[in-house]
């Protein structure tokens, strides 16, 4: 990822990753979210999406998960050390 920090996960090109800074989504969701992997920290990959764009496919802690753009947009991302090269 080349761009300004901060970004969304909604933002990432297919073959980005990124590292999960927050979510800012409702807490019910949020949790939903945690519960499938998607922890502050953790490196998520954007993978392949549908046709159309939306829904578009996550990697994230060993797992794939599909993900609404709007939901994406909620995720805050930030560039981490490893995957910058240092």
């Amino acid at each position: 990822m080349t761009r300004n920090i901060p970004a969304t996960l909604a933002e990432l090109r297919e073959g980005e990753e990124a590292c999960l800074d927050r979510i800012d989504l409702p807490e019910p969701e949020a949790r939903r979210l945690m519960e499938l992997g998607f922890l502050p920290g953790t490196r998520i990959a954007a993978a392949r999406s549908s046709p159309f764009g939306d829904p578009r496919v996550y990697r994230v802690d060993g797992s794939e998960v599909a993900l609404r753009r709007e939901t994406a947009a909620r995720l805050m991302v930030r560039e981490s050390p490893e995957i910058r090269g240092e």
